[in-house]
């Protein structure tokens, strides 16, 4: 027997439609490239992404065609979230960070046919436009009086584009597995792949993203993603923001802790979702300038792995702190880590342990870790082996391979990463594959090193590299960053790191920097310091 329940497809066009008629009223406000700032409602992003696929439609794009966005987090950008999506093509967000070669690549993989940018990367586009193979028409989005002079022929204003269409429009129903994003991941060697997001699962992940156990917010939290909208889609954040029907508070292209700190407090932001790099300034300027933003509840992080200063700081300051850990192949959020009520006795390095793991998995992701024959290894939380994930949410192959090629014979996606997970389902990375570092033919976990490195009172960041060795094989540097006003030395470090690991995994040598390097999703680009220090020590 079959159920008799209706079946309604999972579209990105039924969660603006979901917001605008259940709460039409609530505010989107943006810090706008331009400089002021730009009110509007869910009511009016409903009306304006409609207009804007009829514009699309008039241009001559149709279901399954490719559409680019080179943009920040602001209103014209989440119309692009769901007027793209919404009449059937797919949304190409393209990270401006990417290298140039880059850049063209992804554009001419993805068969992208119209372009879209913010002002900042009108340059970027100019210098790429005559290698892009398939782009037809370059949109910016701005309006006439700011539109400015470009060497792309033909450029169009968003403004004036959409101005000649009204929104009498009626979304198609489409297949809920019909393709609405792609991302393209750069935690790979050689050139990007492309990561394939379908209605479905970009529903069922907003849907998942906000359980009680992730990132809850209900239609009374006023929210301000600074993950941006061009990296895995602002961790889903404006799909979700329609799903509950939040206050969305986009800042645009300023993202110094000033100018956040003044944006949080004109819009009495409750939610706020960063990567450590966009934290620690944020942190830096509330310590300077005494500043502090007495509405905000929670802070969420991601993207690499957080430092325990950082935690430590928005805990004294009575904010939450949840670490949502996943991958572009994974839509992104697989894991979050939260401090819940078995933690409230715990003292503050008690709660950082906690959340200084990845965390529990979302309902509808599962995890399990395995050995190198691929056995599934015991959840004891000191076990370590090959983390894999499957899911709804979780790719099965990349833009233009076959489905299920980037499976493992059982169905599972090999993350690449090594954890541990605890019988209570939490589970903690402890290394990439190709970061782990062999010393006598045993492995030292960098991730591990790291984390300790970064208990240092001085230290605010912290990576730590393998480099040849002559007889060890390979042995651990660390390389470090001082927090303001910190002035460590080497041998405090490794006085300090004595009591905390085994002292075959201490550094042979410490480095001090001003920053680590960083790539266009704020994590640390290892393969530049072993350019910068991996010589090798006796050898």
């Amino acid at each position: 027997m079959r159920g008799l329940m209706m079946e309604t497809p999972l579209l990105v066009s039924s969660l603006v439609e979901h917001a605008a008629r259940v709460f039409p009223d609530t505010e989107i406000v943006t810090r706008t490239v331009e400089g002021p700032i730009h009110r509007c409602t869910w009511k009016d992003v409903r009306s304006r992404s409609r207009r804007l696929a009829r514009a699309l439609q008039a241009s001559g794009v149709r279901e399954a065609d490719t559409v680019a966005t080179l943009g920040w987090n602001t209103q014209r950008h989440l119309e692009l979230y769901y007027g793209v999506p919404g009449l059937g093509a797919v949304l190409h967000t393209v990270n401006p960070r990417l290298h140039s070669t880059q850049l063209i690549y992804v554009l001419n993989h993805a068969a992208d046919r119209i372009l879209f940018v913010d002002l900042t990367f009108v340059p970027l586009v100019e210098a790429v436009w005559e290698q892009l193979d398939t782009v037809r028409t370059l949109v910016i989005l701005t309006d006439r009086k700011h539109m400015p002079e470009t060497t792309v022929p033909g450029a169009v204003c968003y403004e004036e584009w959409i101005a000649g269409h009204d929104d009498d429009y009626a979304w198609p129903e489409l297949d809920e597995n019909a393709a609405a994003g792609i991302c393209y991941t750069s935690g790979t060697t050689g050139n990007p792949k492309g990561v394939v997001f379908s209605n479905r699962s970009t529903v069922l992940h907003a849907m998942g993203s906000s359980l009680p156990d992730a990132f809850p917010v209900s239609a009374d939290g006023v929210v301000l993603p600074v993950v941006p909208m061009f990296h895995v889609m602002a961790w889903g954040v404006p799909y979700a923001a329609a799903l509950s029907g939040y206050k969305l508070v986009m800042p645009g292209p300023r993202l110094d802790g000033e100018g956040l700190t003044e944006l949080m407090n004109l819009e009495g932001v409750t939610h706020y979702f960063g990567v450590p790099t966009v934290h620690l300034g944020l942190l830096a300027h509330w310590e300077t300038s005494g500043a502090s933003v007495p509405t905000l509840k929670l802070a969420t992080t991601g993207g690499a792995a957080p430092a325990r200063s950082m935690l430590r700081a928005f805990l004294s300051r009575g904010v939450d702190v949840r670490h949502g850990w996943g991958m572009t192949e994974t839509s992104p959020v697989a894991t979050v880590s939260r401090l819940t009520a078995r933690h409230e006795g715990l003292d503050e390095d008690g709660k950082i342990d906690v959340l200084v793991k990845q965390g529990r998995p979302l309902y509808g992701v599962e995890l399990r870790i395995v050995d190198e024959g691929g056995r599934p290894l015991t959840w004891d939380g000191r076990t370590s082996g090959e983390l894999q994930i499957r899911g709804p949410w979780v790719c099965s192959a990349y833009l233009g391979g076959e489905p299920g090629s980037a499976l493992d014979g059982e169905g599972w996606f090999p993350t690449g990463d090594v954890a541990t997970i605890d019988p209570e389902g939490r589970m903690k990375i402890t290394d990439r594959k190709k970061d782990l570092i062999k010393s006598g033919g045993e492995w030292i976990s960098s991730i591990d090193l790291e984390d300790m490195a970064m208990r240092h009172p001085e230290i605010a960041r912290a990576a730590v590299i393998g480099v040849p060795h002559e007889k060890w094989g390979e042995r651990p540097v660390l390389i470090a960053v001082p927090t303001p006003g910190g002035d460590p030395s080497k041998q405090s470090v490794l006085e300090f790191l004595e009591g905390l690991v085994a002292r075959w995994w201490l550094p042979d040598d410490v480095i001090f920097v001003d920053a680590l390097p960083l790539g266009g999703t704020g994590k640390v680009q290892k393969t530049e310091l072993r350019a910068r220090y991996g010589g090798g020590i006796g050898v």
